[in-house]
């Protein structure tokens, strides 16, 4: 198990720098002792990634390892990219790095959606852009990109997917991890783009804005 200050969502790519002895420990057992090149990865609620005695949270995602690379120092820098979810069942001992018991939990994949909430994240996904936009213009920032191009066609990894290209919290991130199905994710999702979107509304009443 890897806790992290992120909450990773199933399809989003991982990019790691390994340095302290437990995970490069983790990182020996998951390229050369296991089966799968993988590990657990779970938000920490409270605390820090470095040093141990972190609070974790009860969701996570599965990070198979797809590329990994010595770096000097002994660091190791890995590519990695979130598959499934998984609830924790039991936390064990921290030896030599942290380990739990999990059961697997799938994304009810084919579930669907009303095509209210579907039409009410696009509806925000697009107003959001536009204002995006405009304060890119106005900063000389680099435009934003189409956040809605490309999504896959299954409601849940839909709604991961779209999250993932948003600058959300990692409450949020968690919440919609946490979500038990797709019309659910998509509630937390919708509630989560209000919030984006006044918060830009509120930066581009910045006076100092040209």
């Amino acid at each position: 198990m890897f806790p992290l200050g992120v909450a990773l969502l199933p399809g989003e790519r991982l990019p790691l720098q390994i340095f302290e002895p437990r995970y490069l420990a983790l990182v020996d057992e998951c390229l050369n002792r296991s089966p799968q090149p993988e590990f657990g990865v779970v938000l920490i609620s409270h605390g820090h990634e470095v040093g141990g005695g972190d609070q974790r949270t009860d969701v996570g995602v599965l990070a198979r390892i797809i590329s990994a690379y010595d770096l000097p120092g002994g660091r190791q820098r890995l590519e990695c990219v979130g598959t499934e979810r998984f609830r924790v069942q039991e936390w064990l001992p921290d030896d030599p790095y942290p380990r739990a018991e999990v059961e697997s939990w799938p994304d009810d994949a084919g579930s669907d959606i009303d095509e209210d909430a579907d039409a009410l994240v696009n509806g925000r996904v697009t107003g959001l852009a536009q204002l995006a936009a405009e304060l890119a213009q106005r900063s000389g920032g680099p435009p934003p990109g189409d956040p809605l191009a490309d999504l896959p066609t299954d409601p849940m990894r839909r709604c991961f997917a779209l999250a993932a290209r948003l600058p959300l919290g990692q409450a949020d991130r968690y919440a919609l991890l946490a979500a038990p199905d797709a019309q659910a994710g998509f509630a937390v999702l919708a509630t989560a783009l209000d919030d984006l979107t006044a918060a830009v509304k509120f930066r581009m009443m910045d006076p100092d804005l040209p």
